[in-house]
């Protein structure tokens, strides 16, 4: 038999000792070749996306190989038989239903954690390294360029290989100011140009775009460089704050950008009703990667405002700019982004229809009214909750959005709000769907 073989992740079990061919970011596990001990790795594996995964015979347990040796005399041989079983997972032959539902959630749980560090690690990776193509770009404009293209080539890697994505809620302290608001806005646009379905080339240009769209902030002074354009602040202070459009555009021309990423360097501060900036454009003279990054931009600065104690709820920001601003934004952009990330974006705190406080932690992109919501239930740890998916509690949905100021201090102590809103995403998956695992 050969040393190594691929096999559809669907066919994984436990003894089975995997060689991932995947960089050190794209997956959640400490070594990329080990053997599988758990049907939560198994699910964790299989929630990766992959459409086939290499194992390596000689460190596989034996009755997996001789299972697998059995199944090729039998696929080979004049008389072809049944295939022998694989070796079942290694659970206990007379498990109470008890038992059995404790090591599934035992096990959903682990999965549900794996993918939260997956996601802040990646997160993390790509803040890094847009602040390394910031640092590039004054002195090496065209390898900050190939920093940050390459950086862009990852998330699309991610993003176009799952049919479905879901937007995960970070915590507290994934990423850093510096390179927060970038590269939420930079997923976020991403997954809006999937769903407006933007081809390859143009999803680039947008993600490289998403990516750099403040870089000419480098040249304005720390005083100025986080005032809100929106607010009332003096009109040399405004007019001092919008110079970072042209500064971007000059740096993005030395960084050799392509045409469609410099578009969105240059517009995206304008408004398809012509009440932007820099040149008052509207409409018809925007590109569509400029007008998804002008929309996402907004949002992210009214969850996450240079002064915190005017940060909007994610649910009040995409109100907000319903009620407030909806004719500044291309139509079927908006509607595309409202749909995507639904009424209760993740990060907003809500009271379901059962009386019960909790916070939206993922939403599925595709599937958006039913999020998975985390729920305060005081029989249950925090570290030990599990995110309820409402698209399989039919009976339960969300009555209302609030304020975290508003909960019960029990509530808020468990549920811990965040007071800065971090996206990544991740392949749409159900914490709770274990059985082809278990």
């Amino acid at each position: 038999m050969k040393e190594s073989l691929t096999i559809d992740p669907r066919d994984l079990r436990i003894g089975m000792h995997v060689h991932l061919e995947l960089g050190w970011m794209a997956h959640p596990f400490p070594l990329s070749s080990f053997r599988i001990a758990s049907a939560s790795q198994i699910e964790t594996l299989r929630g990766l996306g992959l459409r086939e995964v290499r194992i390596l015979l000689p460190r596989c347990d034996a009755e997996v190989v001789q299972a697998l040796e059995a199944q090729r005399a039998a696929a080979s041989g004049p008389l072809p038989t049944a295939p022998a079983a694989l070796p079942p997972a290694d659970e206990p032959a007379a498990e109470t239903p008890e038992a059995a539902e404790r090591r599934r959630r035992r096990e959903a749980l682990e999965a549900e954690l794996a993918c939260a560090a997956l996601a802040e690690r990646q997160y993390g990776e790509t803040g890094r390294g847009l602040k390394r193509s910031f640092e590039l770009a004054p002195a090496q404009p065209q390898a900050a360029r190939e920093h940050c293209e390459g950086q862009v080539h990852a998330l699309l890697d991610k993003l176009l290989g799952a049919q479905e994505m879901a937007i995960r809620l970070l915590s507290e302290g994934a990423g850093d100011r510096a390179s927060m608001h970038a590269v939420n806005v930079t997923v976020i646009a991403l997954l809006l140009g999937q769903q407006l379905g933007l081809d390859k080339p143009a999803m680039f240009d947008l993600g490289v775009g998403a990516m750099l769209h403040d870089i000419g902030k480098l040249e304005l002074p720390e005083r100025v460089r986080w005032i809100d354009p929106h607010a009332q602040v003096p009109q040399h202070e405004r007019q001092f704050y919008q110079e970072h459009v042209a500064h971007g555009i000059a740096t993005g021309r030395r960084m050799m950008l392509s045409p469609g990423a410099l578009l969105v360097l240059a517009q995206h501060h304008e408004h398809v009703d012509g009440s932007g900036f820099p040149q008052k454009l509207q409409g018809p003279q925007l590109s569509l990667p400029a007008k998804i990054v002008a929309l996402v931009n907004r949002y992210d600065n009214l969850c996450n405002p240079a002064q915190a104690a005017q940060a909007l709820t994610p649910h009040e920001a995409l109100a907000a700019m319903y009620g407030q601003m909806k004719a500044k934004y291309d139509a079927a952009v908006f509607g595309a982004f409202v749909k995507m990330m639904g009424v209760y974006p993740p990060g907003s705190v809500v009271q379901l229809s059962d009386e019960r406080y909790g916070m939206v932690v993922t939403v599925n992109a595709a599937r958006p009214l039913k999020p998975c919501v985390l729920v305060h239930d005081p029989k249950v740890p925090r570290e030990q909750a599990l995110p309820i998916n409402l698209e399989h509690e039919p009976a339960l949905g969300i009555r209302r959005s609030l304020k975290p100021q508003f909960l019960p201090r029990a509530t808020l102590d468990y549920l811990s709000p965040r007071s800065r809103v971090c996206y990544f995403f991740e392949r749409a998956r159900d914490p709770l769907a274990l059985e082809a695992a278990a």
